[in-house]
């Protein structure tokens, strides 16, 4: 026998008559893992969803005259006011055409003036016999028709004074205005020639598409509320968030939805409306929507990392009094607050497991170390499409 072997031998002789005691001292302490009760507090449920904003008003600027560009009184990307100037048309001629419609207006003032001192002398002498009646309608005649070439001569004027205001195209709304179009000294045609767009920047809107399960949702609470949600729900409170992840949430107000589902996808657009003075917010710009989905109701909400799977089923891991674990399924909820709500499974009283999960088996024991968790997280990530579904 070697003496690697007899060594062997003696330490199993020694450990075969050790007292129990002594080897129970030797297994290691169930594991510490961090344990808390539920957050239970009053909550507003709601949804999230990406949509783009938009405009309020959209403008693409065109000439209602036809001729040649002749200035351009705008720096592009400018903001601009209603009102100001943006492009000139040749005027020169506009003012010809102008001059000749004020001149025949006036030959036609003229013409009336006599046609006027010859009925009258014509009607004077009818009266005493010197004239007949059919020269007094004659001159009836006449007289009406030089008031209706002056009516005609008027209308010329105005139409050419019309055309030569509408040489100055001035801009529609107040917003920002794009890149010039077209250079000066191009021919711009009426009512065609596209010169430059405008858009209107304060107030901005935010549409976003919405499934038909959460859209009898909004509406049964906005029937609730005594509203209707194709009038916005009575102004229902939202907020936005961008990607700028220094920016905070945008405040705003649902104020419209469209009439109808659209057949193909299942879905109907709703807008909502927000200030943006510092004009921050642009249009075509992404952002994820949060909309209230509920009235106000008592929720259980537990952090996302204490909501484990078992197959097809969400679980968390609930700790008796004596350390053992097991597992409670559940339903998810939305986030709220930095947590998640659960629907079913959980009655706020149980004591959960909130951090260590791969620390934890069904049936084993643990050693909890208590923790209290805060009404309110804020390190947590975005909402996820579907995760109510605990998908």
């Amino acid at each position: 026998m070697t003496y690697a072997l007899r060594q062997m031998v003696v330490l199993g002789c020694i450990a075969a008559f050790m007292p129990l005691p002594a080897l129970a001292q030797s297994a290691p302490p169930p594991p510490p893992v961090t344990v808390a009760k539920p957050v239970v507090r009053d909550v507003v449920d709601s949804d999230e969803f990406i949509g783009r904003f938009e405009p309020v008003d959209e403008v693409s600027v065109r000439s209602r005259v036809g001729g040649y560009l002749q200035e351009i009184h705008f720096q592009d990307g400018a903001l601009v006011k209603q009102g100001d100037l943006l492009f000139v048309i040749d005027q020169r001629p506009f003012v010809t055409a102008l001059n000749q419609a004020k001149a025949a207006l006036e030959s036609a003032q003229s013409a009336l003036v006599f046609a006027d001192a010859q009925y009258k002398r014509t009607q004077s002498l009818a009266s005493s016999g010197s004239q007949s009646a059919q020269t007094l309608d004659d001159r009836r005649r006449e007289f009406d028709s030089a008031e209706a070439n002056v009516r005609g001569a008027q209308a010329a004027a105005d139409r050419a004074s019309l055309d030569m205001e509408y040489t100055e195209i001035k801009a529609p709304l107040s917003g920002r205005i794009d890149r010039r179009l077209i250079s000066a000294g191009n021919l711009v045609q009426t009512d065609q020639t596209v010169l430059t767009t405008i858009v209107s920047l304060d107030p901005i809107d935010f549409y976003f598409d919405v499934d038909e399960r959460r859209l009898l949702n909004f509406a049964d609470t906005a029937r609730k509320l005594g509203k209707d949600l194709q009038l916005g729900g009575g102004g229902l409170d939202v907020s936005v968030t961008i990607s700028d992840p220094t920016a905070k949430p945008f405040k705003g107000k649902l104020d419209f939805a469209e009439n109808r589902v659209d057949n193909e996808s299942g879905t109907i657009r709703l807008r909502a409306r927000f200030p943006n003075p510092d004009l921050v917010l642009q249009p075509g710009l992404f952002g994820r929507i949060q909309v209230e989905a509920s009235n106000t109701y008592q929720a259980i909400l537990v952090p996302d990392e204490a909501i484990g799977s078992d197959q097809n089923e969400r679980v968390v891991y609930v700790v008796a009094e004596d350390g053992t674990v097991s597992t409670k399924p559940v339903r998810p909820g939305p986030r709220l607050y930095g947590y998640r709500v659960i629907r079913e499974g959980l009655d706020g009283t149980e004591t959960i497991i909130v951090n260590g999960l791969m620390r934890a088996r069904p049936g084993a024991k643990i050693t909890p170390q208590m923790t209290e968790l805060p009404k309110e997280r804020q390190d947590t990530a975005p909402e996820t499409v579907g995760a109510e579904n605990g998908q």
